[in-house]
């Protein structure tokens, strides 16, 4: 398996002069404390990192060579890890947007590669089983962009067996928000349109999907006590091209809003079908699909209106502990480095590294065991907000692995013929300011 060089073949140009400005800054905070500039005669620090840069959730990794680069070249002249400086290596492996690939990398990377800690990123499809394969290797890991039950119920060995049988971790750790978060979010978007709180599902089989439509822990237990009425015509298999089945089980029941978690390719199959089939619903609030600019701009003009949830923007009120960049800041120097508008996980992105250079600065024992006691003491105010594991608002079997990121809800509006993304709703994180209300689509 080779080694994704970040800063040699790019797959998204970057000018080097925002790029060596942005690192400076980070460089700054990697070596404060310093005796002496020198690196130590010690073993490199290695990272991995896993991260689907091809195939359908490639929208998610659109800014990790803006991220990692920068990363990099700031860190070539080490962290301080206890009383040593230490070089730091980044090994970057693309999952392809498929899980067996994903397992089989991570196990590179801690067999071959000797990594010390494992960093991995969007969607269950990736951060589930290298999170498991650091799990039976015994690696620590830091993973993000998923929401927490798939990635930790999913990983249980009797996930239906309910919160006695789910099992907490030992090695993998993980931030975000959960389905409960996305669920009032949307449900207190939607509550801004008069509807007929009639809802269509679209959930695919797989780990989001199948999370988000359960009976149980997904949408549809929180949406009958909202009074709304879903309408799930059962789960597809990703990547189809024929929606024409869930498209007329939602004519019939009159759906004026349709919900759930769909890559981005099929939403566009889905939405051009059903606008060509004479559905057009009031609202569609879409997780996954519709996250990123590039997805929105694949509809023409059919995507004004559409709306999402919002884990990060350039309004969010957080500044990188390594950078001292505000959110917005961050989001600017990617396009001006990039030449192409901000997406949502850059913010992650960066707090992920964030994470591991913190973790690592209080780890100076190099084993997996100290390691690991580093992150779950992790309290640490980063570019997304806070990353604490065993805070507040989570069940207890999930405490000790899980930390909870702010969710706000927004919508896409086409003007000036671009898209952008207008917060709508903050009441699950009033701290994030509103841009704006909700409009119905039609």
């Amino acid at each position: 398996m080779t080694c994704h060089k970040i800063g040699s073949t790019h797959r998204h140009s970057i000018d080097r002069r925002t790029l060596l400005k942005y690192s400076a800054a980070t460089a700054a905070t990697l070596s404060a404390g310093l005796k002496s500039p020198a690196i130590a005669q010690t073993r490199a620090v290695k990272l991995g990192y896993v991260s689907p840069l091809t195939g359908p959730l490639a929208a998610f990794a659109e800014a990790d060579n803006f991220i990692i680069a920068n990363f990099k070249e700031a860190a070539k002249a080490g962290i301080k890890v206890g009383n040593a400086t230490v070089p730091v290596e980044v090994v970057v492996k693309d999952s392809q947007s498929n899980p067996n690939r994903a397992a089989e990398v991570a196990k590179g990377l801690i067999v071959q590669d000797k990594i010390d800690l494992m960093l991995v990123a969007s969607t269950p499809e990736t951060t589930n089983p290298v999170s498991t394969q650091c799990e039976i290797e015994e690696v620590p890991c830091i993973s993000t962009v998923a929401p927490w039950q798939p990635w930790f119920i999913g990983r249980q060995a009797n996930p239906g067996g309910g919160p006695p049988a789910w099992k907490g971790f030992n090695y993998t750790y993980h931030f975000f928000w959960g389905l409960e978060d996305v669920i009032a979010v949307f449900t207190n978007m939607w509550g801004q349109v008069s509807t007929n709180k009639s809802v269509g599902g679209l959930f695919p089989n797989d780990g989001d999907g199948n999370a988000w439509g359960d009976k149980v822990v997904g949408f549809p237990p929180v949406l009958d006590k909202g009074g709304y009425k879903l309408t799930d015509p059962g789960r597809y298999q990703n990547l189809t091209d024929n929606f024409s089945a869930q498209i007329g089980a939602f004519k019939s029941a009159n759906c004026e809003i349709i919900t759930g978690v769909v890559l981005p390719p099929d939403f566009t199959t889905f939405w051009k079908q059903a606008l060509q089939q004479g559905f057009k619903p009031k609202v569609a609030s879409i997780g996954k699909a519709i996250l990123f600019p590039v997805a929105v701009e694949a509809l023409g003009k059919d995507g004004h209106n559409l709306s999402s949830e919002v884990w990060w923007s350039p309004n969010h009120p957080f500044k990188s502990s390594l950078t001292g960049m505000s959110a917005k800041d961050l989001a600017g120097a990617y396009q001006t480095a990039t030449k192409k508008q901000w997406t949502q996980p850059i913010g992650f992105i960066h707090a992920l590294f964030e994470v591991a250079v913190d973790v690592l600065k209080r780890a100076p024992d190099r084993d997996g065991k100290a390691i690991t006691a580093a992150i779950a003491a992790t309290n640490l105010d980063t570019v997304v907000g806070k990353v604490q594991w065993g805070g507040a608002n989570l069940p207890p079997f999930a405490a000790k692995n899980v930390a909870k990121t702010p969710l706000v809800g927004g919508q896409w509006r086409f003007k000036d013929g671009k898209y952008d993304i207008v917060i709508t709703d903050n009441k699950t994180a009033p701290a994030i300011p509103v841009g704006g209300q909700m409009e119905a689509i039609a």
